[in-house]
């Protein structure tokens, strides 16, 4: 893969013109992940999370499709480790979480952890197990709360301005994917993370 440029020290910045170079990006992550980790997926909506995703599930050779499980919260599919060792996927999508019930002035964050406990999710990104990888879309907070160590992919996608000069999101256009380790885990592998995108 080529247009990587370091960010920080430690994040990529990955340029992702088309659904299918989202999809290699997912692919190319799947083949340094190993159980125990989460990563997290975030942007705005159609920034190409699932596509990436996609990607991901097709890289561990998931046993089933990858697709937007927003109505149900959680999907699990069986795959395998670059080395063939079998590895469970958690495909999350938590951005139905917190929105029900919320009172003004409560701790969002605590709401939100309340409902990953309530659904047992809280258990898989405390300690995913060494044959879990769990993948979340729209989990930034929770994320944040429950795994110290994680891989952040942040999709940005392109403004475009109107006829009236505000500018909005649009669906096409190339993107943006940032991704940054958090957790000496991922800090480690970040030389690997990069090695595996070049190719």
């Amino acid at each position: 893969m080529s247009e990587i440029n370091a960010d920080d020290g430690r994040a990529l910045l990955l340029k992702a013109p088309t659904a299918e170079r989202m999809r290699a990006i997912g692919a190319a992550l799947a083949h340094i992940v190993r159980g125990g980790d989460v990563l997290v997926l975030s942007g705005p909506l159609g920034a190409g999370k699932t596509t990436l995703a996609q990607g991901f599930g097709r890289g561990l050779k998931a046993d089933g499709p990858i697709v937007s499980p927003t109505f149900t919260i959680a999907r699990e599919l069986q795959g395998q480790a670059a080395d063939g060792s079998p590895l469970r996927l958690v495909h999350v999508d938590a951005y139905r979480l917190g929105s029900a019930g919320y009172e003004p002035g409560q701790d969002s964050t605590n709401l939100l952890l309340d409902q990953l406990e309530s659904l047992g999710l809280d258990e898989e990104l405390e300690d995913p197990g060494e044959r879990t990888v769990v993948l979340m879309e729209w989990g930034q907070q929770m994320a944040s709360a429950l795994a110290p160590a994680r891989l952040e992919v942040n999709i940005e996608r392109p403004l475009k301005a109107d006829d009236v000069g505000d500018e909005a999101l649009t669906s096409k256009g190339l993107r943006m994917v940032r991704i940054r380790p958090v957790g000496d885990s991922w800090k480690e592998r970040m030389g690997c993370v990069r090695r595996v995108m070049e190719a």
